[in-house]
């Protein structure tokens, strides 16, 4: 018989000592280096894990991601709660979309991670789950890197499972977690993330620093979090670290994302309306990308869109780019049905002037759409996240076009 083997060496470390070194996506610019520690991440993992995620022993665990994309962090630190983790390398929709229902069953998956386009894909690949696959292990479906439309919610409830538990998620690699994210014992609201994360004093302030609710804002945290990254690297001074979260609010954390916090009985929910830093402003009037992106994504006819604000005539108007489904043509009759849906859904102000046609969307190597980019082309500056994006080349189709020429 063999001797057993040592238990390994384990060092007594101090709770910030560097665990990761993740770089952010690139969407609003060049990707930040952001140095994450030890003790923050894990007992964050840990709260959102067997709190928030009622992730025990017993369950399975599994998040479609790659390994560049901070869940695939999230999803290993999964293993303290001691769950099994499943990994997928491979497209998600080979051979069909129904492929990582298949997964589900055959894996025994309770809590199944992915993303809101994957939801509108299986949906607009006109799938029924609940009807071809058992689910019966499954109990929460997590969704994060946009946000989730109202629609998915009761597409999730009616065609996968009505007793799953929808948790949307967000929060991102600058904090390695979520500031807003599911619970197990509150109600799930459609079009919401369930409530704010346990511990963590997260506010939506307006533009004069005040805390606002059922208002649209910018998402803060205003006290020290242990999720917080420990530096920026090659940033002695941390003037960078500063710019990129304290600049918008002395010694609040301004997170980036537009959003809206909304009160319900015993806890608040919230609604993410959109990157800030791409909200656009038609008329001084502020509007979320998001609530664009929720009418149009709808329509069978469009595969995918990107929606910018172009300065035009000393003022900004909305244009909308749009990839249509294969064979689709963007005729004047399907121009009038966007903008139909969009007014009756949004708002008149959500209304484009402009609706053109791509053939691709430029997208980050996490997969997010890049809507500061694409604007810089529209009005020839230079793209700085050049360099982060998957396929950088499709930008050319968004430059010097005649039909936005001032």
């Amino acid at each position: 018989m063999a001797a057993a083997e040592p238990p390994p060496p384990f060092a007594e470390l101090p709770f910030n000592h560097p665990l990761y070194i993740l770089y952010s996506s690139g969407t609003t610019g060049a990707p930040k280096c952001i140095a994450h520690g030890t003790g923050g991440a894990l007992i964050q993992h840990a709260k959102e894990h067997r709190l928030h995620g009622d992730l025990g022993a017993d369950d399975v665990l599994f998040y479609f991601t790659t390994c560049g994309w901070m869940m695939w962090n999230w999803l290993v630190s999964g293993l303290q709660t001691g769950a099994t983790l499943v990994l997928y390398d491979g497209n998600p929709a080979y051979p069909d979309a129904s492929r990582l229902f298949d997964l589900i069953d055959a894996e025994k998956i309770t809590h199944f991670g992915t993303s809101a386009k994957f939801v509108q894909a299986v949906e607009k690949a006109g799938l029924v789950p609940k009807d071809s696959h058992d689910l019966s292990t499954l109990r929460t479906l997590m969704s994060t890197g946009s946000p989730l439309l109202h629609e998915s919610y009761d597409f999730l409830y009616q065609q996968v499972k009505p007793d799953l538990l929808v948790s949307s998620i967000s929060g991102g690699t600058d904090i390695l977690s979520c500031f807003a994210l599911g619970s197990p014992v509150v109600p799930v609201y459609r079009g919401e993330l369930q409530c704010l994360g346990l511990g963590l004093d997260v506010a939506v302030f307006n533009d004069d620093g005040d805390a606002v609710v059922g208002e649209k804002g910018e998402l803060v945290c205003r006290a020290p979090f242990p999720a917080c990254p420990v530096a920026f690297w090659n940033d002695p001074d941390e003037q960078r670290f500063h710019d990129a979260y304290f600049d918008t609010f002395e010694n609040i954390w301004a997170h980036g994302d537009y959003a809206e916090i909304v009160a319900h009985e015993g806890h608040d929910g919230l609604i993410i309306h959109g990157r800030s830093d791409a909200v656009l402003n038609p008329g001084g009037v502020r509007i979320g990308t998001a609530e664009i992106y929720r009418q149009v994504e709808t329509l069978e006819e469009i595969r995918e869109a990107i929606v910018i604000g172009q300065q035009f005539q000393g003022d900004v108007r909305v244009v909308l780019f749009v990839v249509p489904a294969e064979g689709v043509e963007l005729s004047d009759e399907l121009q009038k049905k966007i903008r139909t849906t969009i007014r009756a859904g949004a708002s008149p102000r959500h209304v484009p002037a402009v609706i053109l046609t791509v053939p691709e969307i430029p997208r980050t190597v996490s997969g997010k759409i890049v809507e500061l980019a694409v604007r810089d082309v529209v009005h020839g500056r230079e793209v700085r996240n050049r360099n982060a994006l998957a396929n950088p080349d499709a930008l050319q189709h968004f430059a010097d076009r005649p039909e936005l020429a001032d």
